[in-house]
């Protein structure tokens, strides 16, 4: 599996509320995007946020990013501030006690 993690800054809880509005409305990625997942990360007294998309493989994951950065600014939860692609080499899930 693989991930494009991308770490955002002037980051606005409207901002966020547009963008996870926009998303459950929507019926998948948009076009171009063959993500199998994704998370929002909100830090509201920092004002940052992290996207993290979920791919298959390596060749999803580069071709959701050449999408995404085609992206209007306007799109995004702010000012882009990374954009890391990785491999995820380790994922686990603690239960509850």
């Amino acid at each position: 599996m693989h991930a494009r993690v991308v770490r955002f800054t002037g980051v606005t809880p409207e901002r966020i509320g547009e963008i996870t509005a926009r998303v459950e409305e929507a019926d998948g990625p948009p076009p171009g995007v063959d993500s199998t997942g994704i998370q929002l990360l909100v830090d509201e007294e920092q004002g940052t946020a992290i996207f993290i998309g979920y791919f298959d493989s390596e060749q999803k994951m580069r071709d959701a990013s050449a999408v995404f950065e085609q992206m209007d600014p306007s799109e995004t939860p702010g000012t882009r501030a990374s954009v890391d692609l990785c491999e995820v080499k380790l994922e686990r899930d603690v239960g509850q006690s």
